[in-house]
């Protein structure tokens, strides 16, 4: 792992979280290029979700994860060096699956096998969080679809969350459920931003009568992008969009505003 630590930072983090099919990841990767396009500081991104594809819309290339590092270690597949804890060897092992990029590193999750190694990862990863991010000015995590990764914890200590919905009224209780989980868990959050993404021209009133029942303002409405989808198909990084992309101008205008109001200290 490159050690980007300068006293001046204060790290900034931030989660996205949203039902599956909602854009998360690509919205994860949008708010990503906003902070390197503009030389806002170092990134540590966490893909926290099993499913992981949040390295393809970055562009870096995973070789390994949490997950499998610690199927070996449950498994007792390795052979620990001498003189070394078991402790001592996970910890080294679990640096090694950092991939390094210009200005961000990624630490993968991945899947675990069987139902204890399935949980037992979102508590490893939230433990290397919290010792890796005063390295970094921002962490971005793309959270698991749902709300799993509230119920265990994995996501605490937030300044900045954002709740993606899709155009549609199952993904706007979503949000309303994982916003109420929150609460009920009394996670410290220091403010939730609700995110219409996909929205096919105006949105729909039928949508519109459903946020004014749930209480739900959006902070920021995602149009559909022929670009995003054009990239996705041709497997090229959103990283690379250009600014032309409607997405990309959405997402960066909800940056500019949201850390408008964070302290924010650049790198040097």
């Amino acid at each position: 792992m490159t050690t980007h630590k300068k006293e001046s930072i204060l790290t900034v983090n931030i989660a996205v979280a949203g039902k599956g099919g909602t854009g998360k990841t690509s919205v994860t990767s949008l708010v990503i290029r906003y902070i390197l396009k503009n030389n806002l500081g170092t990134v540590l991104a966490v893909d926290a979700d099993p499913n992981s594809n949040l390295a393809e819309s970055l562009g870096l290339e995973v070789r390994q994860t949490v997950g499998r590092i610690l199927n070996e270690f449950q498994g007792e597949k390795i052979n620990i060096p001498a003189g070394t804890t078991k402790e001592a060897y996970l910890e080294y092992q679990l640096n090694v699956a950092i991939t390094e990029g210009k200005g961000i590193d990624l630490i993968t999750m991945g899947r675990g096998e069987g139902p204890e190694c399935y949980c037992y990862p979102n508590v490893v990863i939230r433990k290397l969080i919290d010792k890796w991010a005063k390295n970094y000015a921002f962490v971005v995590m793309d959270n698991e679809a749902g709300m799993e990764h509230l119920s265990r914890r994995t996501t605490q200590n937030i300044d900045e969350i954002l709740l993606v919905s899709d155009h549609s009224v199952k993904g706007l209780r979503a949000i309303a459920r994982i916003r109420d989980l929150i609460k009920e868990l009394k996670l410290v959050v220091k403010r939730e931003s609700i995110i219409i993404n996909l929205v096919p021209g105006e949105v729909d009133p039928l949508l519109q009568e459903e946020m004014e029942r749930l209480g739900i303002k959006p902070a920021a409405i995602i149009p559909v992008d022929e670009e995003v989808r054009k990239y996705d198909l041709e497997q090229k990084p959103l990283f690379q969009l250009p600014d032309t992309s409607k997405a990309a101008r959405a997402v960066n205008e909800l940056m500019s505003r949201l850390l408008k109001t964070t302290a924010v200290k650049e790198t040097k």
